[in-house]
């Protein structure tokens, strides 16, 4: 990719990058706070504002290093504090704080694929083309988190949810998993299989079909 296009996209992708990865954050926030644990509120995280979420690895370099060399578009923000003791009733409510962000993302997909429908009701206008583009990114961006926080590894919010809905043995087992998860999660990021990593070998079907949901939505 050139410069010219290089700065064109990252351009085009600031915005549902930066909204796709810090409403994430804050969907946990809020549903944690609903569900009665404070912890994200007396930090200052309960926000929409994506400067008190940013994590400059995660959701700058990583995104631009993706952008620049192709492959999955994703990254991450600084994870908002839960304590699932603080909760209500903490293996249920588990269950709604940590599905609040893969939500978020579908909402906003959903909201980027609206975006494409509209600009392509106009298709003279002088903002349809950028429109779209930053739309097409931010459906993207929304499907690959939706998907990838989704998988049953903790601390993903798959594995939240998956230790939320076992049974309290197998819940226990799983939750020892979580502190090997992110390791687990990078190897399969960077280990190959088939000139592909196998994170991609998961997540590229499965994007593909939340993509083609949306399409066929709008």
């Amino acid at each position: 990719m050139n410069l010219d296009a290089l700065i064109q996209t990252i351009a085009l992708a600031a915005i549902p990058v930066l909204f796709a990865i810090t409403l994430h954050e804050a969907a946990h926030g809020y549903a944690a706070r609903h569900f009665g644990d404070l912890t994200a509120y007396q930090q200052g995280r309960i926000s929409l504002n994506p400067l008190h979420h940013i994590d400059p690895v995660g959701t700058i370099l990583l995104p631009l290093l993706t952008l620049f060399v192709g492959g999955i578009l994703f990254g991450w923000a600084k994870p908002v504090p839960v304590n699932f003791a603080a909760l209500r009733r903490p293996k249920q409510d588990m269950f709604w704080v940590a599905l609040a962000g893969p939500a978020s993302n579908l909402a906003m997909a959903l909201i980027w694929g609206l975006m494409i429908k509209l600009a392509l009701m106009f298709p003279g206008n002088y903002f349809a083309e950028p429109l779209i583009g930053m739309s097409q990114i931010g459906v993207t961006i929304n499907a690959v988190l939706l998907v990838l926080n989704l998988l049953p590894l903790p601390p993903l919010d798959g594995g939240r949810i998956a230790i939320s809905l076992l049974p309290h043995r197998q819940a226990y087992k799983l939750s020892k998993v979580e502190p090997y998860g992110m390791v687990i999660l990078i190897l399969l990021a960077v280990v190959p299989v088939g000139g592909q990593p196998i994170l991609g070998w998961i997540l590229t079907p499965l994007v593909s079909g939340v993509i083609r949901v949306i399409e066929t939505i709008f």
